[in-house]
């Protein structure tokens, strides 16, 4: 019943902070350059006033604010639904129409989420177990030469951002005259020029390691670097406790100490950074995705961003919400379900 409780205020925090963000998002997608602005790129550059205005109505923008947000979002009426239906809005599974892709909103997001889905699902596997390696290593005895490397290692991968480390990996691996790709290739160790390809438009038909590669480790190795470092403090934190030093005294060895006393104590903090990192993959592969030419969620977001595709931008906004939002209250779930004191035990 606590949990419960504690999941349903948390829910109610959630409903009333995405209503707000969207409500800040529609407002300023509907500025009136920005639907000048639209007008002008779906009839010509050079319309007058008169006629934009009059554009403007006829695709019902010119309505109040508060009023077509509530159509927008589909608790208010309006026209052009389907018939019998008064509302039409994201609530109904209406998202609009992109003004890039001409096409259904949803049809777009659904495509360019699946695409990034599948990166997101690459990278959590390898980022996850080997921030939690590292970091258990660096922790298990602060302040030895292995912590000492560890730690000026994850230091260095979490400093160094994506658009930065992807660039370096492709050309340390994906250069046909640069790198160690061509000396490979001169050995007769690889196949053609390259060890990994550096775009990664052909894994939109079907992923391998050759076209995956290098997008999955320009994300993971920024994400990996700043877990393990907090892995490493939780874990450091939790080997100084008196029932460690009391497991050490009654002859348990070092595995059997990490494994059976330290570990789920050390991984409460860990815990809530992963699931953090959810809508940080989710937003933060913009760039990657730009970098690569993966027509992902960040992709798809970037076109509708530089083309003022004003229902894609805000079909964009709710699932970035969503996901930031969701993740968050699962991960503050799972935190209280971790930690004995906060449940009371």
């Amino acid at each position: 019943m606590e949990v419960a409780g504690f999941l349903l205020r948390r829910l109610g925090v959630m409903l009333a902070t995405a209503l707000c963000l969207s409500f800040l998002v529609f407002w300023l997608t509907h500025l009136a350059p920005n639907l000048e602005k639209l007008a002008k790129s779906q009839v010509s550059a050079r319309m007058s006033d008169a006629e934009t205005a009059s554009w403007l109505a006829r695709n019902g923008y010119d309505r109040p604010l508060v009023i077509g947000y509530g159509e927008w979002l589909g608790v208010l009426p309006r026209s052009g639904c389907a018939e019998g239906a008064r509302v039409c809005g994201v609530l109904q599974g209406n998202w609009g129409q992109s003004t890039v892709f001409r096409q259904p909103v949803a049809a777009v997001l659904g495509r360019s989420l699946s695409a990034t889905g599948w990166l997101m699902v690459w990278v959590l596997v390898v980022m996850v177990p080997l921030a939690l390696v590292l970091g258990v290593l660096a922790g298990m005895r602060e302040g030895s030469r292995m912590d000492r490397a560890i730690s000026a290692a994850t230091i260095v991968s979490a400093a160094t951002p994506e658009y930065v480390s992807g660039v370096v990996l492709t050309g340390l691996l994906a250069s046909a005259t640069a790198g160690v790709s061509p000396l490979l290739a001169d050995a007769g160790l690889i196949e053609g020029r390259t060890l990994f390809q550096g775009t990664a438009s052909g894994a939109m038909t079907g992923i391998t390691l050759w076209n995956f590669g290098l997008p999955v480790a320009t994300i993971a190795l920024y994400g990996a670097g700043y877990i393990a470092r907090m892995t490493r403090a939780s874990m450091a934190e939790v080997m100084a406790q008196p029932y460690i030093r009391t497991a050490r005294l009654k002859g348990a060895g070092p595995i059997r100490i990490v494994l059976r006393h330290a570990l789920r104590n050390a991984l409460v903090a860990p815990f809530t950074i992963i699931m953090l990192q959810v809508p940080w993959l989710l937003n933060g592969v913009v760039i990657v995705e730009t970098l690569f030419a993966y027509k992902g969620f960040g992709w798809t977001l970037v076109q509708a961003a530089g083309n003022n595709d004003i229902d894609l931008l805000l079909g964009c906004s709710v699932v970035a919400v969503t996901a930031v939002l969701a993740t968050q209250v699962l991960s503050d779930v799972g935190h209280h379900l971790l930690n004995p004191r906060l449940r009371g035990g």
